[in-house]
């Protein structure tokens, strides 16, 4: 769906009639800054707020929990089903100050889960992460029954209601990554043999339902979002042949704008690196599959990944892309749009780490754009070149706190409400380390 107007800096209309003042997001980044309640508070409103005013069209939120039970790290917001929703009403406040649209990003980690969250993980099919020595840091996946797999969907719809009665102007279902809807795509992680396995289409099922259930309860004056893998970028994983299969079929539910990405944890192709780097582009990873997908979908494209210059940006939307999405050059410099405008030639700052071990590498570059966030929330200035190891155990120590006070929210939550009989214990004993101040990190 492309519009006259092939500036960055010109307004886009949604297929919702919703109008973006240009054509540049903040894509998702994960923060791990919830507050104690793992609701939004001054950490993230103080970090929300650098790139409420930094000229951006649309912000799109780190991504938030729609189970309590299920999260992608210690300190990852959970949107509740019900009660009240005062921190999520001011985070939107927060993030329109500007003019910006703020979506929220809703996701399930699926079998991307720590062992310090749960030892156990709902997944598609009982099939562990390989990431060597690194695999027995996250939890043992279960297979979904399909009354699992039922409620998973309730919880995205119910989510994304709640999002829009506290003010945001759409969500995001994040189907990328590696995580719980893309693991249902993925042939390397989905094995199932019933209506939920097997063919793309029923692979693919999960997805669908939920975009279908989200537009049903928030009308169509919302923004409704996918995010998508262009391709797992692994072996035996989602192939971009068949992820053009999947944006075939969202193209006919009426999605406001899919957001194209890649890779996963067994392979950080989102990173610019992985099984199959050589077939990320080099300035944005995943261009030419939006380029390709673009000139024959109806729905709208948005392309991030790596783009951290202005000429990168424009040959996006000349590419036919609607929207440029920039993630981690936003976390060193929240202004980065002002700064173009400024001067032509700025160019944003990508986290690299060269060590030779690819997951401990992933970690580190995660970790030095974790150690940025917090340093915007406390309203320090951001580093230009951090460290590698200092970020990585600062990182670590931060994991540590919000460990702690989830394990303290869990223990409230107990006492006011009876846990589900099917819950399992949530945690394994591990060693907490007392809180960091967190102006140090």
């Amino acid at each position: 769906m492309q519009q006259n107007q092939s500036d960055i800096y010109s307004p886009y209309t949604l297929p919702c009639g919703i109008t973006l003042k240009n054509r540049l997001a903040k894509a998702a980044m994960e923060e791990n800054m919830a507050g104690i309640n793992m609701q939004p508070d001054h950490g993230l409103f103080s970090l929300y707020r650098y790139w409420a005013h930094g000229g951006l069209g649309m912000i799109i939120t780190g991504n938030v929990m729609v189970d309590d039970r299920a999260l992608t790290g210690p300190g990852t917001v959970v949107m509740p089903l019900v009660g009240e929703l005062d921190g999520f009403k001011r985070w939107s406040s927060v993030i329109k100050s500007g003019g910006a649209k703020a979506i929220m990003q809703l996701n399930h980690p699926g079998r991307q889960m720590p062992k310090s969250i749960s030892c156990t993980a709902l997944a598609p099919s009982a099939i562990p992460l390989k990431l060597g020595r690194y695999s027995k840091g996250f939890a043992r996946p279960v297979a979904m029954t399909c009354e699992q797999i039922h409620d998973v969907t309730h919880r995205f719809a119910q989510a994304a209601k709640r999002a829009k009665e506290a003010g945001f102007d759409g969500v995001e279902i994040h189907a990328a990554h590696g995580y719980l809807l893309s693991q249902f795509l993925s042939p390397l992680s989905n094995q199932r043999q019933d209506e939920w396995g097997g063919s793309l289409k029923n692979r693919a099922r999960l997805l669908l339902n939920v975009v279908c259930q989200v537009r049903a309860q928030c009308g169509n004056d919302f923004i409704v979002m996918v995010k998508l893998n262009s391709g797992d970028f692994q072996r035996g994983g989602l192939s971009p042949d068949e992820a053009s299969v999947v944006v075939d079929l969202l193209d006919k539910l009426n999605v406001d704008l899919l957001e194209l990405s890649g890779g996963n944890y067994e392979s950080p192709a989102m990173q610019g690196r992985g099984e199959k780097e050589s077939e990320l582009g080099k300035n944005a990873y995943f261009l030419s599959f939006a380029k390709e997908i673009s000139s024959r979908v109806t729905m709208p494209i948005m392309t991030t990944g790596g783009i951290t210059s202005k000429r990168t940006a424009q040959k996006a939307i000349a590419d036919g892309c609607a929207v440029v999405g920039m993630a981690s050059a936003l976390a060193f410099t929240p202004d980065l749009v002002k700064k173009w405008q400024q001067k032509e030639d700025y160019l944003g700052v990508n986290p690299t780490c060269n060590w030779k071990d690819d997951t401990l590498a992933s970690l580190v570059v995660m970790a030095k754009v974790r150690r940025q966030l917090r340093r915007l929330g406390n309203d320090l200035t951001t580093m230009r070149n951090p460290t590698n190891v200092w970020s990585l155990l600062l990182d670590i120590l931060h994991r540590h706190k919000m460990i702690s006070h989830y394990k303290k929210y869990l223990h409230k939550q107990n006492h006011q409400v009876a846990m589900p009989a099917r819950s399992v214990k949530r945690y394994v004993s591990s060693h907490a380390v007392s809180d960091v101040p967190s102006r140090d990190l």
